[in-house]
C-alpha cells in the first residue's frame, strides 16, 4: 500500500476508533507494524484521526453543558449508578479544572489509557479547558502510545 493511501485509511481508521469503542486503533498500529511498510506515516495518521474523533466529543460537551448537566441532574437519583460514576468523573473534572494538572491528565490519559481518554475528552470540554491544548496533549500522547504499541512488531 503507498504512503498515501496508508495515510488516508489510517487516518479514516483513527477517527472511528474516537467515537466507535469496538473499533480497535491499538490492533490496527499492530498490525501496520507487522505488515510493514509506512510505520510512521500509520502511526502519525492513525494518531491524528484519533484527536479529530475525541476533538468531536470535546466540543460537542463544550457546546452542550448546559443540556448534559441537566439530563445529568435529571438522572442521578438512580444510586448505585450516580455512584459508579461519580468516582469517575469527580476527580476527572478535578483534575481537568486546575490549570497545572489539565494537560499532563489529559496526556496521561491519551497515552497509557486510564482515566479513558473518551470519559477525558468529554469532561475536558464541560471544565473549560483550551481546545489548542485539548488537542496537543491528546496528539502527543496518542503518538507515544501507538509508537510503543508499534515498535516490537518493527523490530522483530
Amino acid at each position: 500500500m503507498s504512503s498515501l493511501a496508508e495515510a488516508v485509511v489510517a487516518l479514516g481508521y483513527g477517527l472511528a476508533s474516537a467515537l466507535v469503542p469496538v473499533v480497535n486503533a491499538e490492533a490496527y498500529v499492530v498490525v501496520a507494524g507487522h505488515r510493514g511498510g509506512p510505520v510512521v506515516v500509520a502511526v502519525l495518521a492513525l494518531a491524528l484521526g484519533q484527536t479529530a474523533g475525541k476533538l468531536l466529543l470535546f466540543e460537542s460537551a463544550r457546546r452542550g453543558t448546559g443540556r448534559l448537566a441537566r439530563r445529568l441532574g435529571r438522572h442521578s437519583g438512580s444510586g448505585r449508578t450516580a455512584a459508579r460514576a461519580a468516582r469517575w468523573t469527580g476527580p476527572i473534572r478535578r483534575w481537568l479544572s486546575r490549570r497545572r494538572t489539565a494537560v499532563p491528565t489529559v496526556l496521561v490519559s491519551a497515552a497509557v489509557g486510564v482515566p479513558p481518554l473518551a470519559v477525558v475528552s468529554v469532561a475536558a470540554g464541560t471544565v473549560g479547558l483550551r481546545r489548542w491544548e485539548f488537542a496537543v496533549a491528546c496528539l502527543v500522547g496518542r503518538v507515544i502510545r501507538f509508537a510503543l504499541l508499534v515498535l516490537p512488531a518493527t523490530l522483530a
